[in-house]
């Protein structure tokens, strides 16, 4: 999250990302308002919406025949709920923490959270959690008072202008305070809606609430709702289009995307998002660039997967030398194995960089190997 600095969009329109979290738009460029980025989020930013609750639909036809078949009912609820984003993600949180409660439950018998010393949260009765590489008696919490911890320190820093401190402490949606660990599985899941209800109520342009939607994504792809998290990153990606974000902004939001089609095996839309990200990071960034040179790594191996073994190896020829592949592996091989060793094989970490291995196992084998026909 960058804050305060002068960006440009594809458009060549200037951006800046002001103190306040927003992106500042031209005068003349319309924002609109997306819909909840659950089940309904492929719907146009544009479509139909319920005048009181604000839910959305596919066209008018849908709208009357909603309203014909109990909509009236669940409308005020609905309103008083915060409208139909807020009371989504409202309810979903609840089911979240109540799925990552019962996960850990054998985990935290007998502890009490770190926050508040109590084994049952005092107001929503929840129980406790751990989903991070704290060991022993240490990490266990509850979700709402994980949250609760966040977002006050996140507004605190908000409302003294503290922009690289915002960052930061953002950060601990991500990650454990005490082990510094990301949180996995169902606590990550339950902490990605409890991201998104807070900010969900901001306005479109605000950074925050983009970067809750990131979160959002990102715990539904630890919990494997790979479908779900498709259609978060898919409306988060045009979100920023339509606001006109940077263009690394937009980038890394479609490196996510592309892992989230990999996730569902849509391995074509995953190269050809490659691609793109790829071809702008070189006009961007250029060639030497790291991030340039990791992401024609991750192409490569997107080019393996679908045996198109020539354009992968014509691709790592030009931007890695023979050399620094042998090292990357060996490096990699150390560092797999100490995590393996502090974190336990069955960590996302240490299961991320066994398959950062994987791939430069076979970047190598793939420079190693001549290719056909060659003598």
């Amino acid at each position: 999250m960058v804050v305060g600095r002068i960006r440009k969009n594809t458009g060549n329109v200037p951006i800046r990302i002001g103190r306040s979290g927003s992106f500042r738009m031209p005068h003349n460029t319309l924002v609109g308002q997306s819909g909840p980025p659950t089940s309904n989020a492929h719907l146009a930013h544009n479509a139909p919406r319920c005048v009181r609750c604000k839910v959305r639909y596919c066209d008018s036809t849908c709208q009357h025949d909603h309203w014909r078949r109990g909509h009236k009912q669940m409308c005020k609820k609905i309103h008083r709920g915060g409208n139909a984003e807020q009371y989504n993600a409202d309810k979903k949180y609840k089911e979240a923490v109540a799925v990552a409660v019962e996960a850990c439950a054998e985990d935290t018998k007998g502890q009490t959270c770190f926050i508040c010393t109590q084994a049952l949260h005092w107001k929503t009765k929840e129980g406790l959690v751990r989903g991070c590489a704290c060991r022993g008696t240490a990490g266990f919490a509850h979700v709402s008072c994980l949250a609760e911890q966040v977002k006050i320190l996140v507004a605190e820093a908000e409302e003294n202008n503290l922009d690289k401190v915002v960052d930061e402490r953002f950060g601990r949606w991500r990650a454990c305070s005490l082990c510094e660990q990301d949180y996995h599985g169902v606590v990550c899941h339950a902490l990605g809606w409890a991201c998104w209800k807070t900010y969900v109520g901001r306005p479109e342009t605000d950074q925050l609430r983009s970067v809750a939607m990131g979160r959002l994504g990102a715990g539904l792809s630890a919990a494997d709702h790979n479908e779900d998290a498709l259609s978060v990153k898919e409306a988060q990606l045009s979100m920023l289009r339509r606001i006109g974000a940077p263009e690394t902004v937009i980038l890394n939001t479609q490196g996510n995307l592309a892992i989230a089609y990999g996730l569902l095996g849509q391995h074509e839309r995953a190269l050809q998002m490659k691609r793109d990200i790829y071809s702008g990071r070189l006009v961007l960034f250029g060639e030497e660039d790291e991030n340039t040179i990791r992401m024609a790594y991750t192409l490569a191996n997107s080019l393996r997967l679908l045996q198109r073994f020539d354009e992968a190896k014509s691709l790592l020829l030009k931007v890695t030398p023979l050399d620094d592949l042998r090292e990357a592996v060996e490096t990699l091989e150390d560092i797999e194995r100490t995590a393996r060793r502090v974190l336990g094989g069955a960590h996302p970490l240490t299961s991320g960089i066994k398959s950062e291995l994987q791939k430069a196992r076979a970047a190598l084998r793939a420079r190693e190997t001549p290719s056909p026909g060659s003598a």
